[in-house]
């Protein structure tokens, strides 16, 4: 059972949630409060749910047809799940970057931050070009591509079309943002500067991280929730995670005993 050592402002509020693929039984009643303007690291062996819980957060499984899901989420009191709530709506909200950068190859740099704005048909062009600018600023790309906006954005490094991805994310004004592992495809600097990133967008962003990097996780994120076997074992603040945790078995994983 997770320890019930949950931040009082919470983003959002996880009940009782589990998830079946099929016959399968993945996620097991995990419940969960998420600090808002935060970062929360959920970190666990490979095949232990945490990329599943993730995708809860947003309405991913929803594309997924045997999956069902069993529970409550709450995104600022509001039931992201409720009857009538389109699944558009919540990833509006609900922002994510995948673990491997996924820019759209035929559009250009610019293209790329801006199509879900255009999706939701903003055709302004002072407005586009605007919160273009001001999303390659926070996801600290502008100086780098500011002179090639209408290049590919394929044309840019690895670690760069993961910061694009990110931009992405947050021209839509996301009130959360969701990240499965968004820097174990790149380089150690590209990964530092990934980190610098998160960091800095805390202040604005309530940020949830999945992550394999125990180091990653005890850098960058206030919070650590530990899963294991579909499982919420532990739950807390990431200083007490990673000195005195309250389960064994939270200690022997994060130690590098197993996992």
């Amino acid at each position: 059972m997770a320890t019930a050592n949950t931040p009082e402002n919470a983003a959002l509020t996880v009940r009782n949630l589990s998830i079946y693929f099929g016959e399968n039984h993945v996620l097991k009643n995990v419940s969960l409060d998420v600090a808002a303007k935060a970062v929360t690291a959920i970190i666990g062996p490979s095949g232990c749910g945490k990329s599943t819980f993730l995708r809860a957060l947003n309405r991913m499984h929803e594309l997924v047809p045997e999956a069902r899901m069993t529970g409550d989420i709450r995104l600022f009191g509001d039931d992201i799940y409720a009857h009538g709530i389109e699944a558009v709506v919540v990833r509006r909200r609900v922002g994510m970057v995948f673990q491997k950068s996924n820019p759209f190859p035929t559009m250009s740099i610019s293209e790329n931050v801006t199509v879900g704005l255009r999706l939701n048909g903003a055709r302004d062009k002072k407005f586009l070009a605007a919160r273009t600018e001001e999303s390659l600023r926070m996801s600290a790309l502008w100086d780098e591509v500011k002179d090639r906006l209408h290049a590919p954005a394929i044309s840019l490094s690895g670690g760069q079309q993961q910061r694009l991805c990110i931009a992405r994310a947050l021209a839509v004004q996301p009130e959360v943002l969701l990240m499965d592992e968004p820097a174990s495809a790149l380089d150690p600097l590209a990964t530092s500067k990934i980190e610098d990133l998160v960091r800095e967008l805390k202040k604005n962003y309530t940020i949830v991280i999945v992550t394999h990097n125990m180091q990653q996780a005890a850098r960058i994120s206030d919070f650590t929730a530990f899963f294991y076997l579909g499982e919420l074992v532990e739950f807390g603040p990431t200083a007490k995670m990673f000195t005195s945790p309250s389960q064994k078995r939270t200690e022997d994983y994060v130690t590098g005993r197993f996992g």
